[in-house]
């Protein structure tokens, strides 16, 4: 029996050497995310790429948010939240919620639920959910919702974050 030697074409990353934080922020710009805008009763909101399903019985989605970002203590006190699927056309509505410091809402289009929810008036598609979970993992707090509304009001490119940058989705042909 023969054995074969194999050479990596890279030396691998080890934790010990860069710190796990560090690989895993380079190896994560490689994966496209969608991008969100999440909002809660407030009116708060922070542009997202954590959103994901969960579950199709019950429906369920999920987002992660900072323990120390700006909106963290609204989003730990809603009991509903709304999730805004953006398109390539919301580049600066993302831009927008990503900022610091600023009122996120001001010229932004939205209606208010009898909660106080906003929903964003110009995204492509959202959704509604009612929180059923909050934990704290790690420096992240995970929330899970169950799905109680939503609407796709339009077909639209959508917008994906990659390598540090906003980019458009388009068909491979």
């Amino acid at each position: 029996m023969t054995t074969t030697s194999l050479q990596p074409v890279h030396q691998a990353a080890t934790a010990d050497a860069v710190g796990a934080d560090a690989i895993l922020r380079r190896t994560l710009r490689r994966h496209a995310s969608g991008i969100t805008v999440i909002t809660v009763p407030g009116p708060a909101g922070f542009t997202a790429t954590s959103f994901t399903s969960v579950s199709l019985d019950p429906a369920l989605v999920s987002f992660c948010l900072g323990a120390t970002a700006s909106t963290a203590a609204a989003v730990r006190r809603a009991e509903r939240f709304a999730v805004h699927l953006l398109g390539a056309e919301n580049t600066d509505l993302a831009r927008q919620f990503a900022r610091s410091g600023i009122d996120r809402f001001e010229g932004v289009r939205y209606r208010r639920e009898d909660d106080g929810l906003p929903v964003l008036t110009d995204a492509p598609a959202w959704l509604t959910a009612r929180v059923v979970s909050l934990q704290r993992l790690g420096d992240h707090f995970l929330v899970v919702g169950q799905v109680d509304a939503g609407d796709v009001r339009q077909e639209a490119p959508g917008l994906v974050h990659h390598a540090g940058e906003f980019a458009e989705v388009s068909r491979l042909t």
